[in-house]
């Protein structure tokens, strides 16, 4: 029985010390923001229009050479069809990224915004 105990209270330390190094990590994330939106004409040869933007990339809190995944969430609307939310993922990598996503001619974006932004390791 005391080698129980002992074997329990061995875990125990093991266990609160690994808890205590990952609460111990620091966590950084990149401040990322929408610049040169733009939506184009439809493109008769396709019937596709482009969303295009730049996102600007502050990484400045993290590691030299970062860079992550992070989602941008549309909400779309379409001519005769119900509006829908999904999701892309892009890369982000400091100073900027460009977005690009395809939409059919009777489509358009009612909103957007960024979501999920990966952590990086953090510097400065």
């Amino acid at each position: 029985m005391y080698r129980s105990c002992i074997s329990g209270f061995l875990a125990g330390i093991i266990g609160l010390v690994g808890v205590t190094q990952a609460a111990g990590k620091q966590e950084c994330r990149p401040a990322l923001a929408f610049k040169e939106v733009h939506f184009s004409e439809m493109q008769p040869q396709t019937l596709e229009r482009k969303w295009t933007a730049v996102v600007l990339v502050d990484a400045s809190r993290c590691a030299a050479n970062s860079k992550g995944y992070f989602e941008i969430v549309f909400t779309r609307l379409k001519e005769m069809g119900p509006e829908i939310e999904f999701r892309e993922r892009f890369t982000w990598r400091s100073p900027s990224v460009k977005a690009e996503v395809g939409f059919w001619a009777d489509e358009a974006v009612e909103r957007y915004r960024i979501d999920n932004i990966a952590p990086c390791r953090c510097g400065g």
